[in-house]
């Protein structure tokens, strides 16, 4: 709070500033300097997120841009309920997803996540381990290979160490859903995997 107070007697803005205080200064002063400080933070990420998405350079260029848009025009309504990184991961996730099927480059059919009796999701028996052992080369074959919901999944859990709270966010979804997603994800992962390298 110090620093901001320093920052509005010089005119100058720090930059370890946290992202929710950019926001919230943005959302008070509509000062495009805080929106910059988070569009520099954050522009290489979402960008490495679409290109892992959408295989497309242009595309992923395209995307980081237009996701920004969505977010300088739907920032008003962040309330800080979530980390402004997730809140950002999560449009631009949905972002590619819905870019993947209004393209209908996405050849796998969408599963209900919420298992036939409502049963609440233990452990779903496959070791975290095993997909982390696969190498970088068999992971980018096989993430090409599986549909683009079990990798936003894959992705958020394992890249971008999401918690299960951050995706029920994300996926606007109950906690059982979530964990039932991820373990169908996990389970077409091997299948593929398998399938390839065994």
């Amino acid at each position: 709070m110090i620093n901001l107070l320093n920052a509005v007697i010089t005119g100058a803005i720090p930059k370890n500033i946290s992202d929710e205080e950019a926001v919230f200064e943005y959302q008070k002063t509509l000062n495009v300097s805080y929106f910059n400080i988070l569009y520099d933070r954050y522009s290489g990420k979402v960008f490495a997120k679409c290109f892992s998405m959408l295989k497309d350079e242009m595309e992923a260029e395209d995307a980081m841009q237009d996701i920004f848009m969505k977010i300088l025009l739907k920032i008003s309504g962040f309330e800080g309920k979530s980390k402004f990184s997730t809140w950002l991961f999560s449009i631009t996730y949905n972002f590619c997803i819905d870019n993947i099927r209004r393209t209908k480059r996405d050849v796998t059919m969408e599963v209900d996540d919420i298992n036939k009796y409502g049963e609440q999701v233990e452990d779903d028996g496959i070791d975290d381990a095993e997909l982390k052992e696969v190498s970088l080369e068999r992971l980018k074959v096989i993430m090409n290979e599986i549909g683009i919901d079990d990798k936003a999944v894959l992705l958020m859990k394992y890249q971008d160490d999401m918690s299960i709270k951050e995706m029920c966010d994300v996926f606007n979804k109950t906690e059982s859903a979530v964990k039932m997603q991820i373990k169908r994800a996990k389970e077409r992962f091997i299948k593929v995997y398998n399938k390839k390298y065994a």
